[in-house]
């Protein structure tokens, strides 16, 4: 998902607060003069130039997500996704996607560091402790964009798994770093459970956040999964790699994030780049789930954690697009699979996904094709072999239209 705004009230949360207190800009100046030698020791890196801090308020706060939202993800591209987002069953169909999102992030914001200006912003009227940690945590960002392009992260449209990927280590050392200097250790000494006990603790203080509280399931897991999984990742890499910095070789997909193997293996596990043919209607918006976003679909629409992580592990590579077919919004979906044994575990689920989503049950060729029907809808599912790599194609298109999408011999594989 391209909802990529720096947004640390989740975490802050996790580590508890006193909201009573609130600050003015001057009381940061001894916090940054503190935290500033703590992030260069825990990092190794040095800062280049000393950041800049100013306070602003909530409306200015909700100008800038607007034209962020608008310079990350065009209004014509956020419209894409939404419809993705719709046919794969990950938001309501009511649900108007860039409103929501402007809600969601000013609710949840308490400062950002912006790297078109090069500065660190906090909410004006923000409590003391929350904005203390903010100040920290954006400061470790502000140092990652003077080693790493920051504004070319965030504004790479081409490929939203390798994105997630990136953000997911620049929010997890900020994470990391941030709870470090704080309680002097890795928070994974400080909190029994780990990461899911940051979860736990995340969960049971939604109730001051509303908007986030009744966002959909996929929508949480997405704002939650760069910190989380993050943090994860940078505590493993510190395991693996204690003399080097992160960003010197940074994941490139949402499966080097989660897996073990797939980024501390040897050799990585690189993922396979998926190109489908030129639709026979006309193209809408094309992008890529991961890892990632297959287990969130999967338990969307299964309830089942262990299901949607095991048939996600074996992962390759997918590429989605959103057609506007002959008698509404249809998607294609193509993924690679890393055996012949891992599609067919994902068919499997995937298959169980389309039978609860749409209430049916399918019709089942002698080549292993899946078809279902049912609200309004026809799913397709077609296993098949690619140039000698496992790969599963999934169509689903109004009742009445064509499934033929595009022809799937013309799918092309390469690294």
């Amino acid at each position: 998902m391209r909802t990529r705004i720096l947004m640390l009230a989740l975490l802050t949360i996790a580590a508890g607060c006193d909201r009573r207190r609130r600050v003015g800009e001057g009381a940061y100046d001894d916090r940054v003069q503190e935290a500033i030698p703590k992030i260069e020791q825990a990092t190794g890196l040095k800062y280049k130039r000393a950041p800049k801090l100013e306070l602003r308020s909530r409306e200015q706060v909700r100008q800038f997500l607007l034209r962020t939202l608008d310079e990350q993800t065009p209004a014509s591209e956020l419209r894409g996704e939404e419809q993705a987002l719709k046919l794969f069953g990950l938001i309501p169909d009511t649900l108007k996607l860039r409103p929501f999102l402007v809600d969601l992030l000013t609710e949840q914001i308490i400062g950002y560091y912006d790297p078109a200006t090069k500065v660190l912003y906090v909410v004006q009227d923000a409590p003391e402790d929350l904005a203390s940690m903010t100040v920290t945590h954006e400061l470790v960002h502000a140092l990652q964009d003077q080693y790493v392009n920051l504004d070319s992260i965030e504004k790479d449209r081409h490929n939203s798994d390798r994105t997630d990927a990136a953000k997911a280590v620049l929010e997890g050392q900020a994470v990391y770093i941030q709870m470090q200097v704080m309680l002097g250790s890795d928070l994974a000494t400080r909190l029994p459970g780990g990461s899911e006990q940051m979860r736990q603790q995340i969960r049971e203080n939604q109730s001051s956040m509303p908007k986030f509280a009744n966002a959909p399931m996929a929508i949480q897991e997405s704002m939650i999964f760069p910190y989380l999984s993050g943090w994860d990742f940078i505590r493993r890499f510190g395991q693996h790699y204690p003399h080097r910095s992160p960003l010197d070789s940074l994941p490139v997909s949402t499966e080097q994030i989660l897996s073990e193997r797939a980024y501390f293996g040897t050799p990585r596990d690189v993922p396979t780049d998926v190109t489908l043919p030129p639709a026979r209607d006309s193209s809408a918006y094309e992008d890529t789930m991961g890892e990632f976003g297959t287990r969130l679909f999967l338990y969307q629409h299964l309830k089942d954690n262990t299901v949607a992580v095991g048939a996600a592990a074996g992962w390759d590579g997918d590429r989605y697009r959103v057609v506007r077919a002959s008698k509404g919004l249809a998607i294609v979906w193509a993924s690679v699979w890393d055996s012949a044994v891992d599609a067919a575990q994902f068919v499997d689920a995937l298959g169980q996904a389309i039978g609860k989503r749409y209430n049916t049950a399918p019709t089942v060729s002698a080549t292993g094709v899946r078809t279902y029907s049912g609200a309004g809808r026809t799913v397709v599912i077609t296993p098949r072999e690619i140039t000698g790599r496992n790969v599963v194609v999934y169509v689903d298109v109004p009742a009445g239209a064509s499934p033929a999408l595009i022809d799937p011999a013309r799918i092309t594989l390469g690294q």
